[in-house]
C-alpha cells in the first residue's frame, strides 16, 4: 500500500495547511517545491495577515509589501515598539501610502503598542473602513490631521486601553459622520462633556460601548437624545451611572443589546422599568451588578421577550422563563 504525502494532496487542502502556519513557516515554505512555491503566492493565503506574534522591521513589511500582499491584503494586524528598547516603528508614511495605492481592498487595520506620533491620520489607506487600536500613543489632533488629503471613512472603530484618548479625539472622529460603531474601552480622560459634543455628530451610530469610562448620568442623556439608530449600547463597568440615568435610555426604540456588566449603581426596579420602554429589546446583560438570582428571574419575568443573563457562582447564568 502506497504511503500518503502532501503532494498527493489537492492545492485547497494545502492552501488550509499553509494558511494555518506562522508567517516565516509560511514563507518558507516556498522553497520546497515550485508546487509549494506557486501556493505560497496565492492570493487567498494574503488577505488576512496577523502579525502580532512579531517584531516585524519596515523592511520586511516591504518585502511583503511588494511579493505576497499587493493587491491581496483585506486586513492587518501588526504590533508596534511603543515599549521595547528601540523604538523605531515599522510603519512610516510612505509605507502607509503604498498600502492605500496597491491595495485597494484593504479595510482593516489593528494596531497595538504603536506610537502614531509620526504617522499623522491623512497616511492611512483611503480604503480603510474598520481601525482598532489597542495600547497606542495617539497625538490630541490625530483624528483631525491636515486640512487637506484624503481620509479614510471609518465606519467602525475601537480604541482600547489608549490613555490619550480624550473628549477632543472623540470629538473629531464623530464630525465626520461615517462612524456605525464605536468601541471605547479604559479611556479615562472621556467625559459626560465629550459625549456631550459629540453625541449631535453620531446620529447614524448602530453599535456604541463604554468600558471602564469617567462616565456618569448626563452622559446616558445625550446618547439617548441624539443616538436613536443604537442596536447595541455597552456601559460595561461604569461604576459612576446611578438609576438616574436609566430613563433616559427610552428613546432608543431600536435597541436589542443592552449590556450593563459590574454597573453596581442600579436597583433592580429601575434596570426592569426601563426595559420595558425598550420595545426591541432582546438581550440583557446583568452580570456582575449584584442582583441575586431571584431578582434576576423577577426582571425576566417583566420581560418575556428578552434574553437575560446574568454573573452565577463557576459561570454565567442565563435566565429565560
Amino acid at each position: 500500500m502506497e504511503v500518503p504525502t502532501l503532494s498527493a494532496l489537492p492545492d485547497s487542502i494545502l492552501l488550509q495547511i499553509l494558511e494555518l502556519l506562522p508567517i516565516r513557516d509560511r514563507l518558507g515554505g516556498a522553497r520546497v517545491c515550485r508546487r509549494w512555491h506557486r501556493l505560497v503566492r496565492d492570493k487567498l493565503l494574503w488577505r488576512h495577515l496577523d502579525l502580532t506574534p512579531y517584531k516585524v522591521s519596515s523592511k520586511a513589511l516591504w518585502h511583503l509589501l511588494r511579493n505576497q500582499l499587493r493587491g491581496n491584503l483585506r486586513t492587518l494586524r501588526a504590533r508596534g515598539s511603543l515599549h521595547s528598547v528601540r523604538k523605531q516603528e515599522a510603519f512610516s508614511p510612505a509605507l502607509m501610502h503604498a498600502l492605500g495605492k496597491q491595495c485597494p481592498d484593504f479595510h482593516r487595520l489593528c494596531l497595538s503598542e504603536t506610537d502614531l506620533r509620526s504617522l499623522s491620520y491623512d497616511c492611512m489607506p483611503p480604503s480603510l473602513t474598520t481601525l482598532e487600536l489597542s495600547r497606542c500613543e495617539i497625538p490630541s489632533a490625530w483624528f483631525q490631521g491636515p486640512s487637506s488629503g484624503t481620509f479614510p471613512r471609518i465606519r467602525h472603530l475601537v480604541i482600547q486601553n489608549v490613555p490619550a484618548f480624550s473628549n477632543q479625539h472623540l470629538a473629531s472622529i464623530a464630525r465626520q459622520g461615517t462612524l456605525k460603531t464605536l468601541v471605547v474601552s479604559e479611556a479615562y480622560r472621556l467625559t459626560d462633556g465629550g459625549i456631550q459634543a459629540a453625541a449631535p455628530h453620531l446620529e447614524e451610530l448602530e453599535s456604541f460601548a463604554l468600558r471602564q469610562c469617567s462616565i456618569g448620568d448626563l452622559a446616558t442623556h445625550f446618547i439617548g437624545r441624539h443616538m436613536k439608530r443604537l442596536r447595541l449600547l455597552d456601559l460595561s463597568s461604569s461604576s459612576s451611572l446611578t438609576d438616574t440615568c436609566l430613563p433616559c435610555l427610552s428613546g432608543l426604540a431600536s435597541l436589542e443589546v443592552l449590556r450593563l456588566e459590574a454597573c453596581r449603581g442600579f436597583s433592580p426596579e429601575a434596570v426592569a422599568t426601563a426595559c420595558r420602554a425598550l420595545p426591541r429589546l432582546k438581550c440583557l446583560d446583568l452580570s456582575k451588578v449584584g442582583f441575586d438570582e431571584q431578582t434576576v428571574h423577577q426582571i425576566q419575568a417583566e420581560l418575556p421577550n428578552c434574553f437575560v443573563t446574568c454573573a452565577a457562582s463557576g459561570g454565567v447564568a442565563k435566565v429565560k422563563t
